[in-house]
């Protein structure tokens, strides 16, 4: 069995606000309550918040903080994410820590949430990483998971645990929580999706197993959730099936035939009739027979 332990930290977060007292003084009364924690998962910008005002340089002085934080526990550390400016250029960025307080790499939302997360650059590439002798991780970013294309490029990288932090205040909360079990359930890998409170969203994070089956599911309260895991769950339900049934990888890799819709210079009629992405205007809701020119 490879079992590893996970802890998600659910909390209240104040945008234009110095999070870090509140996330250093929870991870460290989560650490002595449960040490056998080997990983921690934050929510999408936790540390500062929403405001790109607040964007850090990359390997800057708040990325540094949690490297501490990793290294001074032995554990694995996804702070969340926070807004980072390299080359001129900004992004929404998960770094991924190790127990030698180590950043490993970083993850760039490859879907900033348009047309709302204005000057956001996307990423272009997915992050996985390896936990000697467990398994491979990937990281994925709130509305990222929307396209499962970034999951389905993950899991053919090998990824049996996708890291999923997200800062989510809106109604379509119940939304991401069905595209979470999908996403487990059609990639046949554990989810680890991690929303926070007040400022930083509605909560009910949620965890799940290989089979779509909820391991925990939080409230709308501040929560530290540590469970152990088991990646031979993974392996040995994408050899044998979905509870012994489907087995949606492999189906998906024997397949006769391409997606002309992924082939390069593929153009949609249907969608680029859709028109373009900006916020919708005062004057164009539903119900309104004429658009305005």
């Amino acid at each position: 069995m490879r079992h590893f332990a996970i802890a998600g930290i659910q909390l209240e977060i104040k945008n234009n606000a110095d999070n870090m007292i509140k996330i250093r003084a929870h991870l460290d009364n989560l650490l002595d309550q449960f040490p056998w924690v080997q990983m921690v998962v934050l929510s999408e910008l936790a540390a500062c918040g929403h405001d790109v005002q607040n964007a850090q340089p990359e390997d800057g002085p708040l990325e540094q903080a949690f490297c501490q934080m990793a290294k001074k526990h032995g554990i694995w550390l996804i702070p969340g994410s926070m807004y980072q400016v390299k080359d001129h250029q900004l992004f929404n960025v998960a770094p991924v820590i190790n127990p030698e307080g180590e950043v490993v790499g970083r993850h760039k939302k490859m879907f900033p949430f348009a047309p709302y997360e204005q000057g956001i650059t996307p990423g272009t590439e997915p992050f996985v990483f390896d936990v000697p002798d467990v398994g491979r991780f990937g990281v994925s970013i709130c509305y990222d998971m929307w396209f499962p294309e970034t999951t389905r490029w993950l899991v053919c990288q090998g990824a049996e645990v996708i890291i999923h932090p997200t800062f989510t205040d809106t109604i379509d909360r119940d939304v991401e929580l069905a595209i979470v079990r999908a996403t487990a359930a059609q990639n046949q890998c554990f989810v680890i999706d991690v929303n926070g409170l007040d400022d930083g969203g509605n909560g009910r994070s949620i965890f799940v197993g290989p089979s779509g089956d909820v391991l925990h599911q939080c409230g709308t309260h501040s929560e530290d959730v540590p469970i152990e895991i088991d990646l031979d769950r993974v392996s040995r339900g994408r050899e044998l099936g979905l509870r012994g049934l489907g087995q949606p990888l492999k189906s998906f890799r024997d397949r006769a035939f391409d997606f002309p819709c992924y082939q390069k210079g593929y153009r949609s009629q249907y969608l680029n009739a859709l028109g373009r992405l900006e916020k919708p205007k005062r004057g164009t809701p539903c119900g309104i027979n004429k658009r305005p020119k």
